[in-house]
């Protein structure tokens, strides 16, 4: 594991945003960096967290985390669904393949969990026993596993907004999505978490949940795009104790940012307003566990690049 000495020192070199011309034009997400340019997106990982749909701070190494996980899946799945990638130039950068995202973020979940206001424990709590179409029972708990696994899309929502979560029937009514793009991208979702929560079950962990990303190539093909199984995009637990902690009524232990979520929770922050700032011990913690999940999940250790980050990227993508 990393050294308490290289994270800490690396909590002023993280990777907060990026201006590389050169790359062509450019979006900047809650944490990627995506340039365009002749039918190719470079996507730079920068060390930004979000959650609420906020961008709280950086993490050290969070990007570079990101990234590698992200690759790792995009090859461990690449014979269950196609993707966008094309190579990986740079611990914080992917090149890909320039497609159409799909207006709808493909969300599957098999436990009754989370603390934002789209979660599904969030509307549970409050009484709703529909979600997104799928009738939920009388009775459950906090962290309880879904009979089966669900899909729950929720709308792309603009720059500081928050997304909502809603049924396939609104998506169609509201035009978002053909039925015939609608379900060809449900069914590979659904492929490709049944393959990711298997490999996961190997290295000891759930993935509790996880979203998705849905691009269409230039030759018509949905791929998925963005990033995958990442801590970011997903929920894990350690499967070991999960059991043990349910039956007490105790949070799983997790490695995801549901530990920086939670540490705003606790701070009474939603996701309304200007958030606090994230104190030095907290990002450090998190850095920790998406090292942590890093090597549980390629089953590789985590050997971070300690240079400046700007320069780094600027020497291997052979920018001016």
């Amino acid at each position: 594991m990393v050294s308490d000495d290289i994270i800490q020192a690396q909590l002023g070199r993280t990777l907060d945003k990026t201006a590389f011309s050169d790359l062509g034009a450019k979006y900047a997400g809650k944490v990627r960096d995506c340039y365009t340019r002749d039918s190719k997106r470079t996507i730079v990982v920068t060390d930004r967290i979000s959650a609420f749909d906020v961008v709280l701070g950086t993490i050290p190494f969070k990007g570079q985390v990101l990234n590698r996980i992200a690759a790792y899946w995009f090859e461990a799945t690449k014979q269950v669904a196609p993707n966008h990638v094309l190579s990986v130039p740079d611990p914080q950068v992917m090149v890909a393949t320039e497609c159409k995202l799909l207006p709808v973020e493909f969300v599957m979940r098999s436990y009754l969990t989370g603390v934002t206001t789209t979660s599904i424990w969030y509307a549970y709590e409050k009484g709703e026993r529909t979600f997104c179409g799928h009738t939920l029972p009388d009775g459950m708990r906090k962290n309880q596993r879904l009979e089966k696994a669900i899909l729950t899309p929720s709308t792309k929502a603009d720059k500081g907004d928050h997304d909502r979560s809603v049924s396939r029937d609104e998506i169609l009514a509201m035009g978002a999505l053909s039925a015939e793009d609608f379900d060809a991208a449900a069914t590979m979702c659904a492929k490709v978490f049944a393959f990711g929560q298997e490999l996961a079950q190997r290295r000891g962990l759930i993935l509790v949940d996880t979203k998705y990303e849905i691009g269409r190539r230039p030759d018509g093909t949905l791929v998925l795009i963005d990033e995958i199984h990442t801590p970011d995009s997903s929920r894990y637990w350690y499967a070991d104790d999960y059991k043990a902690r349910f039956d007490r009524k105790e949070e799983p232990r997790s490695l995801d940012k549901e530990y920086v979520r939670r540490s705003y929770t606790e701070r009474g922050y939603r996701g309304d307003g200007p958030p606090p700032p994230m104190p030095d011990d907290v990002r450090c913690e998190a850095s920790r566990r998406y090292m942590s999940i890093c090597e549980l999940v390629t089953g590789q250790p985590f050997v971070p690049d300690t240079d400046e980050p700007i320069a780094r990227i600027q020497k291997n993508l052979k920018l001016r």
